[in-house]
């Protein structure tokens, strides 16, 4: 029997509909897990302290995030290796080993503010002890990445990072005077204080983290061993064009994905908690709990449930991250594709610093504090490791005709312009 004509017209828009979604993969996953608990936390902070004064930085930081993150994902697929591979050939040894020790820290860290903060809003919805839901929490997320192949617990992500759509959502719960709001993202009234400066930092290096250029990197390699067909661009330049276009589609969109959210975040917090003198949030969990006596039920639920969403999708790329770069520097096996067998300090690094994110939860670190100072850290360590990047995408010894052209470098460039001053605006606050 032949196909009717509403079925021949609706197999272009599913094979189109297909087509998008496997364009859809480390740039999407990685805009997600920008989105983590900690960040919630920031943008919430900046949301409720200033109120529509900080949306503006959403809008500046998106195309500098997606210069920044396509440059890493190009040296991935065109080298095949991760961004500590090639620093480890190009540049000093010690150069690596600063770098990743320091992000093996502030991820540590990082890994324990969120999993608190999950645990803290599941306490929050059904009550029991925060502590002992953020241990499950880790363990849950320690055994996916060790026990299920990359291939298919890429999916698993994929669906996560739909979590997001809370945030979204949320906004729509409460009364947006949208025009207010418009004029002051198009035109913010800048503070010259030592407040504001703090908060605008947090969020510059919230967006722009460095364990997000290492896990994008490292994720474009897992593609290359997850697919036989596919090969570092060096050794079949024919892939360059198809493989450039969907690292721009996957990147645009993940990252603008990622903004749109943390642009929703802010927006909520400020037309709630700012316009009702709520202007201390240190958690994310503090964020969701201040708005369930202003913004209702729905509204409180879905934020809680953003939480725990993108806290299980922010973790392993965390964790992920911080295990590539050790295992690049250090010439491990490496690869959430092979076994643990395969990879045993690949794995190692995963395990240990999720155990050790979990103990310290149960220890009597501020991880208010914890978190500020891996914030630093990451501040810190992002302007050498984005420099590193530029250079080494503009070298044809490690790109080979693959070297960025003039659009990446005025971006990337450009993102790394914008960290340098927003870290030493750090420290003068520090220091004033």
């Amino acid at each position: 029997m032949l196909p009717d004509a509403s079925q021949t017209a609706a197999a272009p828009a599913r094979d189109s509909a297909t087509s998008w979604l496997k364009k859809l993969g480390p740039g999407l996953i990685t805009g997600a897990a920008d989105d983590d608990p900690s960040g919630i936390a920031t943008y919430s902070q900046a949301g409720a302290q200033f109120g529509f004064q900080m949306l503006w930085t959403i809008l500046f930081t998106y195309p500098l995030m997606v210069g920044i993150q396509v440059v890493s994902a190009r040296i991935g697929r065109v080298s095949g290796k991760g961004l500590a591979g090639n620093i480890r050939e190009h540049f000093p040894s010690w150069l690596v080993r600063a770098i990743v020790a320091l992000l093996l820290i502030a991820n540590t860290v990082n890994i324990a503010a969120d999993v608190s903060a999950m645990g803290e809003a599941v306490t929050l919805i059904a009550g029991g002890s925060s502590r002992w839901y953020a241990a499950l929490f880790g363990l849950i997320s320690l055994l996916l990445q060790v026990l299920i192949p990359y291939h298919r617990y890429v999916r698993f992500l994929k669906w996560l990072t739909l979590a997001l759509l809370a945030y979204v959502a949320t906004v729509f719960t409460v009364h947006v005077p949208w025009l207010q709001v418009a004029a002051a993202t198009a035109m913010p009234r800048l503070e010259w204080s030592p407040a504001y400066i703090t908060t605008m930092v947090a969020v510059f290096g919230t967006t722009i983290s460095p364990y997000l250029f290492f896990w994008q990197a490292s994720q474009e390699v897992e593609e290359l061993q997850a697919c036989p067909q596919s090969q570092a661009l060096l050794e079949a330049p024919a892939q360059a064009r198809a493989n450039f276009q969907r690292i721009k589609v996957d990147t645009v969109i993940g990252m603008g994905f990622s903004n749109l959210v943390a642009f929703f975040i802010m927006l909520t917090t400020a037309v709630t908690l700012h316009l009702h003198g709520i202007a201390a949030i240190d958690t994310s969990a503090q964020a969701a709990a201040a708005l369930r006596p202003l913004a209702g039920e729905f509204a409180f639920a879905l934020f809680s449930a953003g939480i725990i969403g993108t806290g299980m999708l922010a973790v392993p790329v965390l964790a992920g991250s911080a295990a590539y770069a050790v295992a690049g520097a250090l010439q491990w096996e490496k690869g959430l594709e092979k076994t643990a067998s395969q990879a045993k300090g690949f794995y190692g690094i995963i395990a240990v610093s999720t155990i050790i994110g979990i103990l310290l939860g149960f220890t009597a670190i501020d991880p208010i504090k914890a978190l500020y100072w891996s914030a630093v850290i990451n501040g810190v360590i992002s302007v050498p490791i984005m420099v590193v990047m530029m250079l080494m995408a503009g070298r044809a010894v490690i790109m080979g005709r693959f070297v960025i052209g003039r659009r990446l470098r005025i971006l990337g460039w450009g993102a790394t312009a914008a960290m340098a001053l927003a870290v030493l605006a750090m420290f003068w606050t520090m220091l004033s």
